[in-house]
């Protein structure tokens, strides 16, 4: 199992936003979080990923417990993030934007991970726009930046909050293409979404509902 979370508990202040939830997710599986919006979906990738710290739960990275420790160090370990509002540093370029993705130690590392060049192949439209600085891209060229840019540490899992909200119907598609193939690559991904329409190549899907004033996630198999 590559990643597994069991009972996580998460609050903002005395809020109890995630109550007891658990889910895994194999090596290069694709689990879609679904769920209205206030359920606790963007609360679960920021406690994994460090941004909030749960009160009480477990989360293992290949056996390895990760609760508890900083985000950059977690990302070291093997999760990327792409965050629902991107991010992206607006007076970089794209190449900067990329490079600064890397990890300290890949720069001394030969193995057959994401390169620069790579992802321009991957996005021709970010090629053309090198050297462009990061505020002047429009949402969807931001939107696979972001991705690109966590895609360039090699994570294990990259955990995407929301990557089509707000993006035009054809750059919907693109972007949707562009995480299919990702899934391709052995990345595994969980995304979180507002509905069930098209999840992201989505080979397991967690709905979080609504029962006994609690928010437990009901898992069901895509």
């Amino acid at each position: 199992m590559l990643l597994e979370i069991s009972e996580l508990n998460t609050f903002y202040g005395e809020s109890h936003v995630l109550q007891g939830i658990s889910l895994n997710a194999e090596v290069a599986e694709t689990v879609c979080i679904l769920g209205r919006n206030g359920v606790g979906k963007t609360t679960t990738l920021k406690s994994i990923i460090g941004l909030v710290v749960p009160r009480s739960g477990d989360i293992l990275l290949k056996g390895q417990r990760i609760c508890g420790l900083s985000p950059h160090q977690i990302a070291n370990i093997g999760i990327g993030y792409v965050p629902e509002d991107r991010r992206i540093f607006p007076k970089l370029t794209v190449r900067e934007n990329l490079v600064i993705g890397i990890k300290p130690w890949q720069k001394k590392e030969k193995k057959d991970g994401w390169t620069v060049e790579k992802f321009y192949d991957y996005f021709p439209n970010l090629k053309e726009r090198d050297r462009q600085k990061g505020a002047f891209l429009s949402g969807g060229e931001q939107q696979m930046l972001t991705i690109a840019r966590s895609l360039m540490g090699n994570p294990e899992i990259l955990l995407l909050d929301e990557p089509t909200e707000g993006l035009a119907p054809m750059i919907v598609e693109k972007v949707e293409e562009v995480v299919q193939d990702i899934h391709k690559h052995g990345v595994a991904i969980l995304s979180r979404t507002e509905y069930a329409g098209r999840p992201e190549a989505g080979k397991q899907v967690l709905r979080h509902e609504q029962r006994d004033d609690r928010f437990p996630w009901d898992g069901q198999g895509a």
